[in-house]
């Protein structure tokens, strides 16, 4: 799949789940679970133990979801990512190194920035999608709003402390996709194997997602 096809699938999603869990067993079970709420992208940390078996192990079950690899600091990993299946890579802080990397392979990259400094360097080595990381420390959607008046061509994803009381907040002011962790994907629910728990999450901030685009194609604007 194209690189612009897989970010396309990305921004319809509007939902990024970040699984970051202590096994492979509980991160094969939260992604499953997202993808029978109807997410079909997730992101996989590299915190998790055999995360590239389980990479493969999706890929291979799961062919028509978009399966991302995170927190990625070095090329090498990044490219052991990729080669178990990882159709796009994160990072949590700009790492010039994983983007160069990606840009060359033609693999989709959302590189995390924060700082105008940061997201413009992003830019100029070829990331056309910057994770703004942690947003919601640093002004939550009025950031987002801030920061796409001076970069209007570049998508972003919000990412730090998005939650259902601020989702629809985040699309409002301009995020492309919201990349969403333990709210999305409770610890709660994978210590007690409740899969439903999570797929009502994910309906729920899918809904969020769709009603604030709507609320934009209405307003004709960005509120």
């Amino acid at each position: 799949m194209h690189k612009h096809d897989i970010f396309r699938k990305i921004e319809e999603a509007g939902v990024i789940p970040a699984v970051r869990v202590a096994s492979a067993q509980d991160a094969l079970f939260a992604a499953r679970a997202v993808s029978t709420g109807g997410i079909a992208v997730v992101e996989l940390t590299m915190t998790i133990p055999g995360v590239f078996d389980v990479i493969s192990t999706l890929t291979r079950e799961l062919p028509e979801m978009i399966i991302g690899a995170g927190t990625l600091w070095d090329r090498e990993t990044a490219r052991r990512a990729v080669d178990a299946g990882a159709s796009f890579l994160t990072t949590t802080g700009f790492v010039q190194d994983v983007i160069h990397f990606a840009v060359g392979e033609k693999v989709p990259i959302l590189p995390g920035a924060l700082t105008p400094t940061e997201i413009a360097s992003a830019w100029m080595a070829g990331a056309s999608v910057v994770k703004i990381f942690p947003c919601s420390q640093v002004g939550g959607p009025a950031y987002i709003r801030m920061m796409k008046a001076p970069f209007p061509e570049l998508d972003f994803v919000a990412s730090g402390g998005i939650t259902q009381h601020n989702a629809g907040e985040f699309i409002l002011a301009g995020a492309s996709a919201l990349g969403i962790g333990a709210d999305l994907i409770p610890h709660e629910a994978i210590r007690a194997h409740r899969p439903e728990w999570i797929q009502e999450l994910a309906r729920r901030f899918t809904f969020m997602v769709r009603e604030a685009r709507q609320r934009v194609v209405e307003n004709g604007h960005r509120s």
